[in-house]
């Protein structure tokens, strides 16, 4: 099945916008980022799609926006859905790391697992993976690469971002 999109430029590449049948958000993908779905199963492209989520974004890049208000629709297990809804609750500006957010769950032995269903988010930047890092504070993992993850961060921290 075919899915209509649209393509937006923006300060860490170009973002690919998947939008439902009902105009929800199901998929916002860095270009070259893993998991992104093939070409292939993007059906036409009509960059009028999803007007709102080009402007709250074009606000996040401008740094007027800190969380995002849109209708989203994702698609996982359960255990992913809990995940990518605690990513939601990391304030901007913040990070926490993959074990806090497994206790935070409630399940501390899933640090892991934690990490698998954050690298497979599909609506990255608006649900804001990027805030998850090791242990260590170290930057580990990031689908769209560490170097837009650093990006991101050093934005959300000083509200710029550094030249990509």
């Amino acid at each position: 099945m075919t899915v209509p999109h649209a393509v937006i430029d923006s300060p860490v590449g170009q973002l690919t916008l998947v939008c439902s049948t009902d105009d929800e958000l199901t998929g916002l993908y860095l270009d070259e980022q893993r998991h992104r779905p093939a070409e292939v199963l993007f059906g036409a492209r009509d960059d009028s799609l999803l007007p709102e989520v080009a402007v709250q974004l074009a606000e996040y890049f401008a740094g007027g926006r800190t969380r995002f208000d849109l209708p989203l629709k994702m698609t996982g297990t359960p255990f992913q859905q809990e995940v990518w809804a605690a990513l939601q609750d990391i304030p901007y500006g913040e990070t926490t790391t993959y074990k806090e957010l497994a206790d935070a769950l409630g399940k501390p032995q899933a640090a892991r697992a934690v990490g698998l269903a954050n690298g497979k988010n599909p609506i990255s930047i608006i649900v804001p993976c990027h805030r998850v890092i090791g242990s260590t504070g170290s930057l580990t993992g990031y689908g769209g690469g560490l170097q837009r993850k650093q990006q991101l961060l050093a934005h959300e921290r000083s509200d710029t971002l550094l030249p990509f």
